[in-house]
């Protein structure tokens, strides 16, 4: 498959910050929301995307929790990009909320968050039950995502990032997968979303832009449903 580079260009940009009108038609699908599958206390870890910290998905932990899940952010300030050094401190993160739980956690990942989210679970598969994953990128790492150039500037070798995250895909995830990815996304390209290796993956695609994955109601319903029944296999 070949994988098209997002262009930064002011009308994609443009249709990027229509993403935020989510927030209110989330609003008004509030009463349809409210009666989706509840959770039992079980532990849920959120993590945020490229540039964000836990601000961004306050929404989504906060709908988790009204729904009766254990949600928090993963509390590890902004999201930089640099995976090498974010991705032991989020495993950490998931043992102590694992530790202190008694219990396996559900992660939950926007974006680049949600490729630190499945490589926690490739190296800690007996604590996590699932991960969500929204938008996230699992072919290149940022190779096909608009924030390419920046990692270019920071002197990153964007095609031997490609090979590492291919070599680590070697070995694969073994906790259930839901990859939730959007067509209209314009920084991450869709077809970069697309997991071919995982054994337990099911891809949902969304009617929403990048910026907006967090906040639409669809995704939210999408997240209930997967978070109440553990997970689940195959792809539509």
């Amino acid at each position: 498959m070949v994988i098209p580079r997002p262009r930064r260009t002011a009308v994609a940009l443009a249709r990027e910050a229509t993403g935020l009108l989510e927030l209110p038609r989330l609003a008004l699908r509030f009463p349809t929301l409210a009666l989706q599958p509840r959770g039992r206390g079980e532990p849920v870890m959120v993590l945020p995307g490229y540039g964000a910290d836990d601000g961004s998905t306050l929404v989504l932990q906060g709908y988790l929790r009204w729904l009766g899940y254990r949600a928090q952010g993963w509390e590890l300030g902004r999201n930089d990009g640099a995976v090498p050094r974010l991705l032991p401190l989020a495993t950490q993160r998931v043992e102590a909320i694992a530790d202190a739980a008694g219990a396996p956690v559900a992660l939950v990942g926007w974006s680049l968050g949600g490729y630190i989210a499945r490589e926690v679970a490739r190296d800690l598969p007996a604590r996590v039950t699932q991960v969500v994953t929204l938008g996230t990128p699992v072919v290149g790492g940022p190779k096909y995502t608009s924030v390419a150039s920046a990692y270019r500037r920071r002197g990153v070798d964007l095609d031997a990032v490609e090979r590492a995250v291919r070599e680590r895909a070697r070995r694969p995830i073994r906790r259930p997968i839901t990859a939730i990815f959007s067509r209209n996304d314009q920084i991450v390209s869709w077809q970069a979303c697309i997991d071919t290796r995982s054994p337990e993956v099911e891809h949902v695609e969304a009617d929403a832009t990048h910026v907006g994955l967090g906040f639409p109601p669809d995704v939210f319903r999408i997240l209930a449903t997967r978070l109440a029944r553990g997970g689940g296999a195959g792809s539509r």
